[in-house]
Parts: C-alpha cells; structure tokens; sequence
C-alpha cells in the first residue's frame, strides 16, 4: 500500500510545475493588466491612495503600479520570480493593511470577509510562486539553472523507484 501510494505521489509531482506555469501566467497578467491599469490613470490612483491617508500618495501610487505591472510581467516570464513574487506580496499585504483593514481585521472571525476581499487572490498567487519557485517551465530554469525552485527537482524521475524493486 505504502509502495502505490508513493507512486501515486510520484506521479503527481508533475502536475507542479504545470500548475506553476498556470498560476503565473494568469496571475502574472492580473498583475500586469492592474499595475498598469494604476500607472495609466495616476491621478485616480494618487486620489485614492490620499483618501487612504498614504504618505507621499502619487509615489506610492506609482510606485504600487510599477511594481505590480513589473512584477506580473516578471511572473509570467518565470524571471526573477521569487523577487517578484516577494515584492508582490508586500504590495498586497499594505493593500490589505490601507485598503481592506476590515477584512484584515477579520481574518479571524470572519475569514470568508478576507477571503473575498480584493487583494486575496492576488496575494495567494504571489505567496505560492514566493514558496515554491516558478517550475521547470520558467526563464529562471535557463538563467539561474535547475536548483532556482524547489519544483525542479520534482519534475524529474525520481532514481528511488529502482529500488522500491
């Protein structure tokens, strides 16, 4: 039983680096389309970040959708994707914290109000890419070799089947 269920597994592991691809490339396309969405119509963007009593609104206003159309094109490409994905993260959680503090309030007592709020899906994509690397089918693979995501490893045949026999 232990021996199927580890082929099972086995198996599985190459759905990773699919998935992987997917996420990024529909996420990293939310981003992108978001980012410069916010860097297109600034003034909207810089009014907005003043309603939230940001500091310094239009640099931040800026500076939220360089980093989102930046780091969704980064995504995508599977370049850099962990510094991306990090700077994404960051951007979503200040997100969370100035746009959407009740549903960060809520996190607790009411999960499906953080869950449905606006920056959820966006910084579930993010963290999971930040975690697990972009996949084998990414330009990190090329640029930084075969150890850039912990994926990597998994979208090889594994050598222990030779001896489970």
């Amino acid at each position: 039983m232990k021996s199927l269920y580890q082929r099972f597994a086995g198996a599985s592991d190459f759905l990773q680096s699919p998935l992987l691809l997917i996420i990024r490339l529909f996420w990293g396309w939310q981003f992108a389309q978001t980012g410069w969405g916010k860097l297109m119509h600034l003034d909207k963007t810089t009014q907005f970040f003043a309603s939230l009593h940001l500091p310094a609104p239009q640099v931040n206003a800026a500076a939220a959708g360089a980093t989102e159309c930046l780091g969704g094109l980064l995504l995508m490409l599977g370049l850099c994707s962990r510094g991306g994905a990090f700077a994404l993260t960051v951007v979503m959680a200040v997100a969370y914290a100035t746009a959407d503090k009740e549903a960060l309030h809520a996190i607790f007592t009411d999960p499906d109000k953080f869950t449905g709020a606006t920056p959820f899906l966006f910084l579930f994509a993010a963290v999971i890419v930040l975690a697990f690397g972009p996949g084998v089918f990414s330009l990190d693979r090329f640029v930084f070799g075969s150890g850039s995501s912990s994926s990597s490893k998994s979208a090889k045949p594994s050598n222990n089947a030779k001896n489970r026999k």
